[in-house]
């Protein structure tokens, strides 16, 4: 289970360096794709991708929202394999979807992880508290029974 925060600087070249508390972890592969809801990316290890594929090929050609997501999450997503110093390399296209500048942040998410720009990151997070603050009364039934 993939959890916390990490700042990570990407190189000129669009690398970045795995921490290395997930680098074994992680040595079978890794796709990366697009987050849907977000402008951020998601990067699975490649048995959560396989687990992920198997899921997009239920889903319908001819519903239309079925189809937009997958040709969303399926024409991002691209293997990275990770070189012997730790680092991926994420494609200009996926940079320019999650706005990455030189500072991100790599963030665990239990099944994957999510990869912002930092300070998309730190707006991201403050609007989720606001948000969260100003609509506690309107929790879904799974959060209400959230005991932590």
């Amino acid at each position: 289970m993939f959890s916390g925060a990490t700042s990570v600087t990407l190189d000129s070249k669009g690398r970045m360096a795995i921490p290395t508390r997930y680098r074994e972890f992680l040595s079978e592969g890794m796709v990366c794709t697009i987050g849907l809801y977000h402008s951020c990316l998601t990067l699975y290890s490649m048995s959560e991708w396989k687990r992920i594929e198997q899921q997009l090929s239920t889903l319908s050609s001819v519903v239309e929202a079925e189809r937009r997501v997958k040709r969303l999450l399926l024409g991002y997503a691209i293997e990275c394999p990770m070189d012997n110093s730790g680092r991926i390399l994420l494609p200009p296209t996926l940079r320019a979807y999650a706005k990455l500048d030189k500072h991100i942040m790599f963030v665990g998410q239990s099944n994957k992880f999510e990869i912002w720009d930092e300070v998309i990151w730190h707006q991201q997070i403050s609007d989720d508290i606001a948000a969260l603050s100003s609509d506690i009364a309107n929790l879904s039934d799974n959060l209400k029974s959230l005991t932590i």
